[in-house]
């Protein structure tokens, strides 16, 4: 038998066994992840016995009912398999699998997708109507209601239409510092990277402490992207040293509210990311916009009715983007990137255990948790 890391319950993780997965189709692979990151949003039932509430929250329309749909009526219902950030080595391959080598170390992205139905097509691959189905997400680590896929801290996993899903990690590059390009990483570039491509030499805000990882990326990819200010706002010490260490201007707020507040934001931005999930967190990054500016939402916003400023963003020319991340078309450019320059993206890590500590190491309340152990040779 494999194993699995699964979540149980709000602070309790265990190695399960599971049946080993096969081959089931031409164009998959089986591959064997080696370094794991955990998501930020993986962090909310972890620290927190959210399942009852957020129950509740469904029942009485105080939560999104799309969130039942991601995360089943009975959200974070243990046990399921937990983790959706990895690299891996590829072990086996089906005959369709072409470009790929085994023993090939790979970037597993977090959504699944196929590469050719329109939404892939379009560049939208975290909504794959092939492997979606009529469900909201097909994605590795969320539980049964996203699909069959199970978490990849786990001894192997299937990856389907892998001659498209796995993306080699370039020669040389260490895949510790790409721990999280499956998902958080990934997110990051889509907020500034391309936006700074059409505004060289920009200024950008993070506001950050809810996506806690994703904030910090942002804020370094900017810098590494010739932004000409980036003001990362939090409240967590540990944060701001780490957004100061990537070249960041750093500002305090008061961490008994924990979300962003207006008179703290430092300037006016051409670009800027929410990363608080807090609904006030996103009013204030739209207000702080220049006009014409564009502010990225990569935060969890569970409320059905999150308000947001739109007399103000007409009057300002703004614009807002907020959806889950598409991150396979973004892998290519983003390893080749980390690879050519040596982005630190190392430095988000704010704890690096064994392999085999995974159900303890899972639950620290820390930053940014990997989990490695050594490839195969």
């Amino acid at each position: 038998m494999d194993r699995e890391l699964q979540f149980i319950r709000s602070g309790k993780l265990e190695w399960r066994e599971r049946t080993p997965p096969t081959l089931e189709g031409p164009r998959d692979a089986i591959v064997r992840p080696f370094v794991a990151s955990r998501c930020d949003g993986d962090t909310l039932p972890i620290h927190r016995p959210v399942s009852r509430a957020m129950q509740v929250g469904l029942r009485t329309g105080r939560i999104d009912p799309v969130v039942a749909s991601i995360l089943g009526t009975v959200p974070f219902r243990g046990p399921f398999g937990i983790g959706h950030e990895c690299v891996a080595q590829l072990v086996e391959k089906g005959p369709d699998v072409a470009g790929l080598e085994v023993g090939q170390v790979v970037v597993v992205p977090w959504a699944v997708s196929c590469g050719d139905c329109p939404e892939c097509l379009a560049g939208v691959t975290a909504k794959c109507s092939t492997t979606r189905g009529g469900d909201t997400l097909a994605a590795f680590g969320f539980g049964p209601a996203s699909g069959p896929w199970g978490g990849m801290v786990a001894d192997r996993i299937r990856v389907p239409y892998a001659d498209h899903m796995l993306v080699p990690v370039p020669e040389g590059l260490d895949p510790l510092r790409v721990a999280a390009a499956s998902d958080n990483l990934s997110d990051a570039w889509r907020t500034v990277v391309p936006q700074l491509r059409d505004r060289p030499g920009g200024s950008v805000l993070v506001i950050g402490g809810g996506a806690q990882s994703i904030g910090l990326y942002a804020a370094g990819l900017a810098v590494a992207h010739g932004a000409s200010v980036v003001d990362y706002v939090d409240d967590g010490t540990e944060r701001l040293e780490i957004a100061d260490s990537l070249g960041a201007q750093v500002h305090r707020i008061d961490g008994s509210r924990r979300r962003a507040q207006r008179s703290t934001v430092p300037g006016r931005y051409d670009v800027a990311v929410e990363a608080s999930s807090n609904g006030r967190g996103v009013r204030d990054a739209l207000r702080s916009l220049n006009p014409g500016g564009v502010c990225t939402a990569v935060g969890y916003y569970l409320a059905p009715n999150t308000k947001v400023p739109l007399m103000h963003m007409y009057a300002n020319d703004a614009t807002l983007r907020v959806g889950v991340s598409s991150v396979r078309p973004l892998l290519p450019d983003l390893l080749d990137f980390v690879a050519r320059t040596g982005f630190p993206a190392e430095k988000v890590t704010t704890a690096l255990a064994d392999w085999e500590d995974a159900p303890t190491a899972y639950t620290a309340r820390t930053t940014k948790l990997v989990l490695h152990r050594s490839p195969l040779p």
